[in-house]
């Protein structure tokens, strides 16, 4: 019985998934067949980039007025 080798995805491959979960044209599934990569993997991406967003901008302007 062979060990199947677990898959590390770098960042810049979650955030073009995630994008494209966000963005609605294709189904979870059909990311997940396109890109290979359990739905439910494409689920977290999506909702940590959903949460982790509005602090893309609100931290900008806490550094600025220090």
């Amino acid at each position: 019985m062979a060990k199947s080798l677990r898959r590390n995805h770098d960042g810049a491959f979650k955030a073009r998934v995630a994008i494209e979960a966000v963005k609605v044209e294709k189904t979870i599934a059909q990311l997940s067949g396109e890109y290979v990569v359990h739905p439910n993997q494409i689920r977290q991406w999506r909702q940590r980039l959903l949460d982790e967003l509005p602090g893309v901008f609100s931290g900008r302007r806490k550094k600025q007025e220090t």
